[in-house]
């Protein structure tokens, strides 16, 4: 290994649904962390991985910081804490559309803990596709100034890639001189296994309302490759649904089994892009009542 390599890991954090997985995900040119418009969409820590040249960047995407409510959310929380206790830098992600004039309260937390911890970070100003009055900016920053030595503001949309590249450039400064830990190819330290349970989930929560897809939860039971008659590079992939009641096992369903037909059809198809080869994709749904409360359920679905 060339010994002038460098690398850093940065913690992306934030309140929920402010952008996140979807700056990760356009910086890396991949999808590697689902997104979603409900709140809490990423549920454990994910790790993205980008390698240019002799730099190599290590992604951590966070839950969004929010007061939590049960096991699973406390479990969500403590995965934002200990990614932020052991970084080079964080890259705290702001919703410009969403900002009513001071900062919301999850986002003075991680402040406090950038300073209690001597984290050097940058402030992403992100969704400024969907700002009119672009003046707005200014008092953003100039709020956000007044919190913390950023050492870079940057104004972006992961929506179209405006200001990704800034941002990566501004990361590399916190590189340190080393060994990379990744393969120049690795793109996240996910399983097969878990990025088709991401998937599924993904979808399910894109086309359910309201509550129900925070009581769900996709284990994978089977993985397996193989070939068809035809040689053609075939996966079988088994997913079990979890659902915290009868009624919103109903709900997954769907009339006829439409709902669970649509979900499992837009999963495959986003599984045979990612995968490259073609996917035989079987879900079934099942119920665990109060599962997000009974901290062996949490382990079992590998959210802990």
């Amino acid at each position: 290994m060339n010994e002038k390599t460098k690398g850093a890991f940065i913690a992306i954090v934030g309140k929920p649904n402010v952008g996140k997985s979807s700056v990760m995900n356009r910086i890396l040119g991949q999808k590697v962390a689902i997104v979603s418009d409900k709140p809490q969409t990423t549920r454990n820590r994910i790790m993205g991985v980008l390698t240019e040249g002799e730099t190599q960047l290590v992604f951590i995407d966070t839950p969004g910081l929010h007061k939590p409510r049960n096991v699973l959310g406390q479990t969500m929380v403590k995965a934002i804490e200990d990614s932020v206790s052991d970084v080079d830098a964080a890259m705290l992600v702001v919703d410009a559309s969403e900002f009513k004039g001071e900062p919301s309260k999850a986002d003075i937390s991680l402040i406090e803990r950038f300073n209690k911890q001597r984290i050097p970070a940058i402030l992403v100003i992100n969704k400024i596709d969907l700002l009119n009055d672009k003046e707005k900016l200014l008092k953003i920053t100039a709020v956000y100034n007044e919190l913390f030595p950023f050492g870079a503001i940057i104004y972006a949309s992961a929506r179209d890639g405006y200001g990704c590249d800034v941002i990566v450039n501004e990361l590399k400064s916190y590189a340190q001189e080393g060994p990379h830990f990744f393969d120049e190819d690795m793109l996240t330290d996910q399983t097969e296994r878990s990025l088709a349970a991401e998937i599924i989930r993904e979808k399910l929560l894109r086309s359910l309302d309201k509550e129900v897809p925070h009581g769900i939860a996709v284990v994978i039971e089977k993985f397996k490759d193989r070939k068809t008659t035809s040689g053609e590079d075939i996966v079988d992939i088994d997913a079990v649904i979890y659902c915290e009641s009868d009624s919103h096992k109903g709900i997954v369903i769907g009339k006829g089994g439409a709902m669970l037909k649509k979900v499992s059809s837009y999963a495959r198809r986003d599984m045979e892009t990612f995968f490259e080869c073609k996917v035989n994709l079987s879900c079934w749904v099942k119920v665990k009542e109060d599962w997000r409360n009974r901290q062996a359920l949490i382990h079992n679905f590998e959210l802990d």
